[in-house]
């Protein structure tokens, strides 16, 4: 009996897809965000604005403690990798919240804001289920790390780097 549970078990993880994505969805691309002058663009155009470069993606929130304990370490990478993009994603609650986040704890990049939140296709497609959560798309438009919750993860790093 336990060798047939171990085997059900054992298939049934064989049937998960557990592979990496390395291209956005098309629904993923068309979601809509929103830049700090108020105008609406898809995560297409952001991608497309940067074309050609390394480009980390971060997922944020101001109201999120583990977000802001990690501030410290992008700067870091930021000063010590100025040859890549820095797009900062807001799950913030609302559009003053996130810009008020912005300018306290003095984040430079390229910064959106996401007005669907946790409820959109982008966020369905990363399978988003902890914020800060970071993502490389290398000069090609690859995604290089799809999932890495802390700067300092090997992975990351690495990636920059190359």
């Amino acid at each position: 009996m336990k060798k047939n549970i171990l085997l059900v078990l054992l298939l049934s993880f064989a049937g998960c897809n557990t592979e990496t994505p390395t291209q956005f969805s098309e629904i993923a691309l068309q979601e809509e965000f929103v830049s700090l002058n108020g105008e609406t663009v898809t995560f297409e155009s952001i991608l497309e604005k940067h074309k050609g470069k390394t480009i980390l993606i971060t997922i944020w929130a101001s109201w999120c403690s583990d977000c802001i304990s990690e501030i410290p370490r992008i700067k870091e990478v930021q000063q010590q990798k100025n040859d890549v993009v820095y797009v900062f994603l807001s799950q913030d609650r609302s559009f003053d919240n996130w810009t008020r986040g912005i300018s306290k704890y003095e984040i430079k990049g390229d910064h959106y804001f996401m007005p669907l939140g946790w409820k959109g296709p982008f966020v369905d497609f990363i399978d988003l289920d902890w914020l800060t959560r970071y993502m490389v798309i290398d000069p090609d438009g690859n995604i290089k790390v799809f999932r890495a919750v802390k700067v300092n993860n090997k992975y990351l790093r690495e990636s920059l780097i190359n």
